[in-house]
């Protein structure tokens, strides 16, 4: 059996190499461009494609998710994230509560859904002179969300494939980006816990 699983794992990497080989004589810029990529771009996208593949859905495969604790209101979890965002020095630059919008405009009670917005005015501009189209991840969008069930969720984009999806970011940069990935996974993490 292990004989068998060894030869597969042979041709699996003859397989990748050869079209390796095949992408090189084919389209030579192209793939001499992928060389320049951030070393987990790979796993970047295959994470997101494995996302994609368990639900269907483009969205989901490119946000992070996360349950908040039972028991939590939804202004438990929404003065947890302030509190966070705070200690970290990220400005929380706007909110919007959908759930008033789309009541006010349906006569209708609405499940909660608001949307926080969360930027370090400083990085966003490095992010910006770098590329513009850095500014539609801006700012850092999280949204409290109480699904049909009444369970509130925290989503906010997946920020791994600005960081790792493509050429490799400069070092400083990069850093900073890693940064940021850090405190809104700790203000959502937290968020969702009530955790002071």
């Amino acid at each position: 059996m292990i004989k068998f699983i060894w030869n597969l794992l042979a041709l699996l990497g003859l397989a990748i190499a050869a079209i390796l080989i095949a992408g090189f004589v084919k389209y030579p810029s192209e793939m001499k461009s992928l060389m320049e990529y951030d070393n987990q771009a790979l796993s970047t996208y295959a994470a997101i494609g494995k996302r994609l593949l368990e639900t269907g859905d483009g969205a989901e495969a490119t946000v992070w998710k996360i349950p908040v604790q039972d028991g939590l209101s939804a202004q438990d979890v929404e003065d947890t994230m302030k509190f966070v965002a705070n200690e970290h020095n990220f400005k929380n630059v706007g909110e919007l509560p959908l759930y008033k919008e789309i009541e006010a405009m349906s006569g209708e009670p609405s499940r909660f859904i608001k949307i926080f917005m969360f930027c370090n005015a400083m990085t966003a501009a490095r992010m910006m002179d770098y590329n513009d189209a850095y500014s539609a991840y801006l700012p850092c969008r999280i949204t409290l969300v109480e699904d049909s069930s009444g369970k509130l969720w925290l989503y906010t984009l997946n920020m791994d494939l600005m960081i790792h999806g493509g050429k490799e970011l400069p070092p400083e940069l990069k850093e900073e980006a890693l940064q940021v990935r850090k405190i809104i996974l700790d203000i959502i993490n937290r968020g969702a816990e009530g955790d002071f």
